[in-house]
């Protein structure tokens, strides 16, 4: 009798725990959108911090994904850990640093820019390069 007990009490208790979120889906646009960022260009090595000058030009591909264009060569695509949930009109990213760097395992924090309130933070993962190849010259 005590073990179908301690089955039906683990079971009971195991149905109360929730597994991490999955990836997010990314809808047809957000793959379009993606596709035009990285269109000619070859994924390199992840890197862990970018030059606060290579940051300028973000991009919100989604919840999960930013980009960071940096001329026309290159793009960073950035996938945020945990993802970045209310990044979207009219909330940004808010990111503050007391080096020249936005590197992986750094917080931003994301804020509504009528209120200037702080709604949630994100944290960044690696940087994905993605460059243009010769023949795409």
């Amino acid at each position: 009798m005590r073990i179908p007990a301690l089955l039906l009490i683990a079971s009971a208790v195991g149905s109360c725990t929730t597994a991490p979120p999955g990836p997010v889906q990314m809808t047809a646009a957000e793959q379009a959108e993606l596709a035009q960022l990285t269109a000619g260009k070859v994924a390199g090595p992840p890197i862990s911090c970018l030059q606060h000058y290579q940051t300028d030009d973000m991009i919100t591909v989604n919840e999960s994904t930013i980009a960071f264009r940096h001329g026309r060569s290159r793009v960073y695509l950035n996938g945020m850990q945990g993802g970045c949930p209310n990044l979207r009109p009219p909330y940004a990213l808010l990111t503050k640093s007391t080096t020249a760097q936005l590197c992986r395992g750094d917080i931003a924090e994301v804020v509504d820019t009528s209120t200037h309130m702080t709604v949630g933070s994100c944290v960044f993962g690696d940087f994905i390069p993605y460059t243009k190849t010769a023949a795409a010259y």
